[in-house]
């Protein structure tokens, strides 16, 4: 089934379990696209009885509830803008991207099909000397087969590698299966492709903390 497209909320929650000093809560935002979430810490606080978790706001007409408001709504356009912006230039928009966004960082993560075509270029440089025409056809239908996912089901032209995950390479699994008849071999060379290019771009490139190491093909 095909995912809706950059499905997207934002959300103000209080963290009653973690009180700070003052005996508030700290005010945490979170942002969900597609099902996965980013929470970010916004450092305001309230007290548990002046907020309205209906309305995700603080409660009453004083100044100190106002300007929190206020803050508030300044924090959400803030973000909104920026998934604007990602819309507009059509960049792939998951909770992680906004997020590094918002806090200024680098807007640009290292992405899946982008190492997979720079990894594909240097193989076909080499074919007929260290790799053999067969792996390097592998390797290019794979990256192939991965466009044409992204594109069917998640409406993106590219993803992050630090997006990738179990239930990404499931739905892989799946879709070069029911769709491209695969055998399946044939199937797990291709995710083993997909797992070695993570594992490299991992390396070179991210500090994520992830790998697919737990999973087995």
């Amino acid at each position: 089934m095909a995912m809706q497209r950059n499905y997207f909320t934002i959300l103000f929650l209080i963290k009653k379990s973690k009180l700070l000093k003052n005996g508030e809560a700290p005010i945490c935002m979170r942002i969900t696209v597609n099902g996965q979430r980013a929470e970010i810490q916004i450092k305001r606080s309230v007290d548990i009885s002046k907020w309205n978790s209906q309305k995700e706001c603080a409660i009453g007409k004083e100044r100190k509830s106002m300007e929190l408001n206020h803050y508030l709504d300044t924090v959400r356009m803030k973000v909104l803008q920026i998934h604007r912006e990602l819309e507009q230039d059509g960049k792939p928009i998951t909770a992680d991207v906004l997020k590094r966004r918002y806090y200024g960082e680098g807007d640009s993560p290292k992405m899946l099909l982008e190492v997979f075509q720079e990894h594909n270029r240097k193989y076909r440089e080499l074919m007929g000397k260290d790799y053999v025409a067969g792996t390097v056809l592998r390797y290019e239908r794979t990256a192939r087969y991965l466009g044409e996912l992204l594109q069917k089901e998640y409406r993106m032209n590219d993803i992050p590698l630090k997006e990738i995950n179990h239930e990404f390479i499931a739905r892989f699994e799946h879709y070069v299966k029911t769709e491209k008849s695969c055998a399946q071999n044939a199937t797990v060379k291709y995710l083993k492709k997909l797992q070695e290019d993570n594992k490299s771009g991992a390396c070179e490139q991210m500090d994520n903390g992830r790998s697919f190491s737990g999973d087995s093909f």
